[in-house]
Formats: C-alpha cells, structure tokens, sequence
C-alpha cells in the first residue's frame, strides 16, 4: 500500500541541501510513495527538476511573505503578516544584542516563529502517513500540517550556530523523529540539545545521481576555465561558512610557491563584495574568477583539475559529493566534522584549517599527479547516490 507523504521546504534555489531534496525525490518510488511536494515560494533554478509523479502544491500567498521585503507585501495587503515579521525582527535583534550575536540564526528562526500563528493550514483536508520539514525553522509543518508522524532534517553543524536554544529546543522536540545527515552533525547537534537524542536518526544526503551525470556533459566551459592553468574549484554560497574570504590568500600562497593556478569560485550570496574586495587586496585578480551564480554547476565540476572545500563549518557538503560522484579529487579543511566528509587519503584529502596550512596541503597534493589519480580512481568506483537510504522513511512509518 502506499504511503502519503508531504514534504515542506523553503525553495528551489540552487544550494547543497536543495540539490540533495531533488535526490530524495528521485529516490522515493512513486510505486511506494505517494508525495506531495509544498515549497513556500515556486522559486529557483532546480524547480524544472522535480520529478514528474511528485505532486506539487499550489503556491499560497501567505507563506511567500517571508522571505520578500516588508514594504512589497505590507503593499499586497499582508497587514497582519508583516506586523508578525517585524515584531520578530524586533525580538531577535534584541535577543541577540543581548547575548553578543554576530551572525545568528535568530532572525530567520523568529520569523517563521512569529508568523506561524496567522498561517493557513497546509492541505486541511489531508492526513498524510508522513510530513518532513526539510529545511529550518520547523514550525510549519509542526502546527500547519495533519499527518501521523512528523520529521524534522538538520543539514548544518549546530556547534557553529548562535541561537536561541530554548527557543529551538521547543520547535524541534514537536517532532516524532530528527533527520541527521552525519554523525558528526547528530554529535554537534546533541551537545546543544542533549534530551533529543531518543527521536534522532542519520539520514545521508541522497544525490540525484542520474542527473548529475547527465548535466556534466551538457555543455563545455573551456572558454570559461581553459586548460592552460591548474584549475581549482570551489562552489557554495557566498557567506561565512564556506570561507571563500579566505581564498584569495590561500591562493596568493600557491602562487608564490611557484604554482599556476587559477582558482574559480561559483556561488552566490551577500559575501560576494566582500570576497572581491579580498581578491583585490591580495593581488589576485587575474588568479581567482568569480564566475558567479550557475544553474549547472556540473561541468565545471568535471572540468576541473582539484576541488576545493575551504569551509569554516559543514554538516555534510552536498558538493564535495557531487564533485567525488564526478570522479575528481577533492580538499577539504579540517572543520568540525570533516572526519565524516570524506575518508582521508582514500578518497579525499583533509587540509588544515588556515590559510598557510590550506595552502601547504593543496601544493603537497599538486606536485603528486599520482596521488591525485589514485583518488580520482577510488572516487570512479565509490558509490556516492546513497539512495539505498530512503528505505528508512517506508521503515519509520511501518513502525
């Protein structure tokens, strides 16, 4: 018999967990699933990927409200919703002028938080076997939605998270059962929410291996990274997380070992002028290309000669994954659970965490083509889709 399940997210915008939700769906049969797919806003350039049989939900007013400027929708007539943003707004600034924060969750976390008691029901009239909530906060799915058993996913590293934990702890101890994409970020995550340890579960990121393959080869990138350098490679979103500040001296250092690379970045994200500004300062203008927001990020991952995850933190890097699936070798820093990333030195390796150490790594990894060769091998041959993993969703609700 199949199940129904409604699966919850923000969006389809081009990011690592967004990539790995196009996984999961692709991954659940629609022999055994039956899934109703609810996005607050019908954005993003991974919406054409959604699998046919997946059902996707009208879009409702209301839940756009959130991530769209105030002005907009108080204009659209959301007079209650918007007083909602802003006296969330209000309270997280306060709460995190009082407690020191200077790049906190808070604000995204009260947003949803303050709204939620004036949001429409999703789906009234349906009690689904399962509703995930796939990306944080999680109030929607836990207040707005009937269903017999109710997961919450965690794709971030909560060590690396100011936040409000009583806050927090309340909105995911509503939940049945807590998704983790590694132990290392279930570990991360029990040291802030010690009680929850009873509803988590590890749930690896599922690639959409089909896919992935199918878009490396759609199209070349030789005139965007010719093949007359090295060719580094990083991808995510431009923000403190994934370092990519960092990379102009990292770079800087390669070159005066005598190396010639050229370090391209694809990504977005309100760190971008301040990455610009650091390629400037470092005198690496014509070594690092900003190439920018890509809605196939695929060939360029092929094409490159070493990926490069600089991060400060992770849950688990949907790219590093993607780039191994691709048969490439992969660097990544030695952030907080990298240990559960990749196994160093067989199919990847850990650098340290600064600059002149990432740097050492990265040149050490450069003069050994050898090296670089048997780790592209071990990755050729790795399985990277885990698919296999969906089978603990139909066991939950079998339970």
């Amino acid at each position: 018999m199949k199940k129904k399940v409604l699966i919850v997210s923000h969006a389809l915008e081009l990011g690592g967990a967004e990539r790995s939700l196009i996984g999961l769906l692709e991954a659940m049969s629609p022999d055994r699933f039956e899934i109703d797919l609810f996005l607050l806003r019908h954005e993003g350039e991974l919406m054409g990927m959604i699998p046919s049989y997946v059902n996707l939900l009208p879009e409702v007013p209301a839940y756009t409200v959130l991530a769209r400027p105030m002005v907009t929708v108080l204009k659209e007539g959301h007079l209650l919703l918007t007083g909602a943003r802003m006296a969330g707004k209000t309270a997280a600034n306060r709460y995190a002028k009082k407690h020191g924060h200077t790049d906190s969750v808070v604000s995204l976390e009260y947003s949803h938080k303050f709204t939620c008691p004036f949001m429409p029901q999703i789906q009234p009239n349906t009690e689904y076997d399962l509703a995930i909530s796939f990306l944080t906060p999680h109030y929607f799915v836990a207040r707005k939605v009937r269903a017999k058993k109710k997961i919450a996913w965690i794709h971030t590293d909560y060590s690396k998270i100011q936040l409000n934990v009583k806050s927090e702890l309340a909105m995911w101890s509503a939940y049945d059962h807590i998704a983790s994409i590694s132990d290392a970020v279930t570990e991360s995550f029990l040291k802030v929410f010690p009680s929850l340890k009873n509803k988590m579960f590890l749930m690896k990121n599922i690639l959409p291996v089909r896919l992935i393959r199918q878009q490396a080869d759609a199209f070349s990138v030789d005139a965007e990274m010719p093949a007359d350098s090295i060719r580094l490679l990083s991808v995510g979103r431009f923000c403190t997380a994934k370092n990519f500040d960092n990379v102009p001296d990292i770079c800087s250092h390669l070159v005066q070992m005598g190396f010639h690379v050229r370090w391209y970045l694809i990504g977005f994200g309100g760190d971008e002028a301040l990455i610009r500004q650091k390629i400037q300062e470092a005198g690496m203008g014509d070594r690092m290309i900003v190439l920018g927001k890509k809605e196939n990020p695929y060939p360029y991952l092929k094409a490159c000669d070493l990926y490069v995850q600089p991060s400060r933190y992770e849950g688990h890097c949907v790219t590093v994954c993607e780039t191994q699936l691709l048969g490439k070798p992969v660097v990544i820093t030695k952030y907080a659970t990298s240990a559960s990333q990749l196994r160093n030195g067989v199919d990847g390796i850990v650098v340290p965490m600064d600059n002149e150490g990432c740097a050492a790594g990265i040149a050490e990894l450069l003069r050994n083509p050898q090296r670089m060769q048997e780790l592209s091998e071990v990755c050729k041959n790795g399985d990277y889709s885990n698919a296999g993993e969906v089978q603990k969703l139909y066991d939950l609700m079998e339970e």
